[in-house]
C-alpha cells in the first residue's frame, strides 16, 4: 500500500478536445499564468522577508543611525516593490477596459476555435 501525504495526482487528459472545450485552461495561455502567478507568489514571499529581516536589523541597530538607516532603506524599497507588483494588475486592468471594455480581458483570456 503506497501512503499518499499530499493526495492523489491525476494524469492530464490525453484524449482529443473540439473546439468549444477549447478555453483558458489549455495550452500556452495556462502556462504563462502559471509562470506570472509563480512569479507574483515569490515576489510576495521575497516582500514578507525582506520585511522581516528588516524589522531584525531595525533592532539590532542599538541606536546606530547608519544602521536604523540601512532597515528603513531596505522597509521601503520592500513596500515599493510590492507596489509595482499591485499596480501591474492595475496597469493591465486599464488598459484591457480601454482596448477590449473588459478589464480581464487580458489578464484571463479565451481562445476560441472554429465552430
Amino acid at each position: 500500500m503506497i501512503f499518499q501525504i499530499f493526495g492523489q495526482i491525476t494524469p492530464p487528459y490525453t484524449g482529443s478536445y473540439n473546439s468549444s472545450q477549447v478555453g483558458p485552461n489549455f495550452g500556452l495561455i495556462v502556462f504563462l499564468n502559471n509562470i506570472l502567478k509563480l512569479m507574483f507568489v515569490v515576489g510576495g514571499l521575497i516582500f514578507f522577508f525582506n520585511i522581516v529581516i528588516a524589522g531584525f536589523q531595525f533592532l539590532n541597530a542599538g541606536g546606530d543611525p547608519k544602521a536604523i538607516e540601512q532597515a528603513w532603506n531596505k522597509i521601503w524599497q520592500s513596500f515599493v516593490g510590492l507596489l509595482i507588483i499591485a499596480a501591474s494588475f492595475i496597469i493591465t486592468a486599464l488598459i484591457s477596459m480601454l482596448l477590449f471594455g473588459n478589464p480581464l480581458e487580458i489578464l484571463i483570456p479565451t481562445l476560441s476555435g472554429p465552430n
